[in-house]
């Protein structure tokens, strides 16, 4: 009977967790089919109309996306913004993460006191001060310049994570690789590094999300030649009635990518941050 019991109890849940993912699912599926249809068959009704006659759907519309050099020069831009601005942040958070656990230097502890305090300071605050910082040094309306802001916002988080989670890698493992002669580069990129993988994957996610999805920096700190897919989306939706054919493909392209790196790492992703938060 009780076997029974946590049966029933496991179906139930494993259909309740099924029902969520398709109600989250919905809107990206019904995005994916409003990019399929004319900008005359989407002004007659939803897109679950559309369900009724599919013979109708094409890919014409995603031909015309290519033929948008607005809209190309913003998904290349997301990506030389996206992509940098990811690896940055892991790699210097890496490095300091496992400095800040298991090196002594001077200062060692308030550096990451101070490290944590920064994770409460807003990104607004920040916003005009490092607009005139970026517009002294000729950083202002570029790339380069989006891509250090939110290499500087995302560290204080990303050291935090990945120290914690460092800190929790057995002392004597380490002492091991010392004795057996290994250098502190080694100990990292050989033993710290693939233990840390969880973690390092759960970052990733994180930082690339927030990026990718950015529109408020990217707002301020992008020029015309340099704005990334959100802030593009937002122009277009100006001119909604005439261009639905570019800007529905385009929305779902936007967001056809966060959700495939979602769930090409979402193995690590619970593993990863519940060891890097939880000493």
């Amino acid at each position: 009977m009780n076997a029974i019991r946590r049966g029933l109890g496991s179906g139930l849940v494993q259909a309740f967790l099924v029902v969520i993912g398709l109600v989250w699912l919905t809107p990206l599926a019904g995005l994916f089919v409003s990019s399929l249809r004319s900008a005359q068959d989407t002004a007659k009704g939803g897109w679950w109309t559309a369900l009724a006659s599919p013979g109708r759907l094409s890919f014409d519309n995603y031909a015309a996306l290519l033929k948008n050099s607005g809209m190309t020069q913003a998904f290349w831009n997301t990506v030389l913004i996206s992509v940098p601005a990811t690896t940055l942040v892991v790699v210097i958070a890496a490095l300091a993460g496992y400095a800040f656990a298991w090196l002594d230097f001077p200062l060692r502890e308030p550096l990451f006191l101070l490290v944590v305090a920064l994770l409460v300071v807003p990104v607004q605050i920040g916003l005009l001060p490092v607009a005139k910082l970026f517009g002294a040094l000729g950083l202002f309306g570029t790339i380069p310049g989006v891509v250090l802001f939110h290499v500087a916002y995302g560290l204080p988080f990303a050291v935090f994570l990945l120290r914690n989670y460092f800190a929790d890698i057995p002392k004597e493992m380490l002492e091991a690789a010392r004795m057996d002669g290994g250098s502190e580069w080694r100990i990292f990129t050989r033993l710290v590094l693939p233990v840390g993988r969880p973690a390092l994957a759960s970052l990733a996610i994180f930082q690339f999300l927030w990026v990718w999805n950015d529109m408020l920096v990217a707002l301020l700190f992008a020029d015309s030649s340099a704005q990334p897919l959100t802030v593009e989306l937002q122009s277009q939706i100006r001119q909604f009635g005439s261009n639905i054919d570019v800007l529905a493909p385009g929305a779902f392209l936007s967001l056809i990518v966060p959700v495939v790196v979602f769930f090409a790492f979402q193995r690590h992703f619970v593993q990863g941050v519940m060891a890097g938060s939880v000493k």
